[in-house]
């Protein structure tokens, strides 16, 4: 399954660049999402290298994740494609 990241986790004042907010195309309410909860994530950089982290919780009302990474992503992950596991 994949997912698409749409922004880091955050506040006004702050930002967790290793916590990341992701969207599934197919999942759409609350009740779908919790079913993705602590399965792995990993992106592909670039360069090749991948970084991996869990679902930690439902962002939201329409479906959102909340991902945690093991390091800080970087902001060209924006906009990028995930897979679930």
């Amino acid at each position: 399954m994949e997912g698409i990241i749409v922004n880091f986790r955050g506040g006004r004042h702050t930002h967790y660049p290793n916590q990341m907010i992701i969207t599934v195309p197919s999942i759409e309410n609350k009740e779908k999402a919790k079913s993705l909860l602590n399965k792995k994530v990993t992106w592909t950089s670039p360069a090749g290298k991948k970084l991996t982290g869990t679902i930690s919780a439902v962002h939201g009302n329409s479906g959102a994740l909340k991902a945690k990474f093991e390091k800080g992503l970087p902001g060209q992950s924006i906009g990028n494609k995930v897979k679930i596991e």
